[in-house]
């Protein structure tokens, strides 16, 4: 019996140990952004929640997947960089979610199968401290449910 504990004990720890996944502050194990993903994240200027043509791109695409796997739903989370109070980060990460939304619905994805939450700069894709880090942390991150 002592030693069938000791073997989940260890499985237990090398799954933990394996995890893709970071814990944020209060939030939860939140995915990392990985290439290859079925939806690619969104990244935005300095201080703004506005799509771009490249942001438009990336959604016009994660739109088409999403028509095509129907039976999906996404989480969209809003992310910030450092800069800035948590207040104003939390909003901001808010409105990147919700201009991601507001673009994909525009683009025939019902807004049921989404839904946002922001996380503003406590879960960073890159915890440097450069405008290469803030850049890839500046983003609108999609979790299929």
């Amino acid at each position: 019996m002592r030693l069938s504990k000791t073997v989940a004990l260890i499985c237990i720890v090398a799954l933990v140990s394996g995890c893709t996944c970071r814990k944020g502050a209060g939030a939860g194990n939140i995915p990392l952004a990985e290439p290859g993903r079925e939806l690619k994240d969104v990244n935005f200027a300095f201080d703004s929640y506005s799509l771009d043509v490249g942001a438009k791109a990336v959604l016009d695409a994660n739109a088409t997947w999403l028509k095509d796997n129907a039976d999906r739903k996404v989480q969209v989370e809003g992310h910030c960089d450092e800069r800035g109070t948590n207040e104003y980060n939390m909003v901001l990460g808010m409105n990147r979610a919700r201009a991601s939304v507001d673009y994909l619905r525009s683009l025939g994805v019902t807004g049921d199968r989404m839904s946002t939450v922001s996380y503003g700069e406590d879960l960073p894709l890159d915890p440097g401290h450069s405008e290469e880090a803030w850049g890839k942390n500046r983003r609108a991150h999609f979790n299929l449910q």
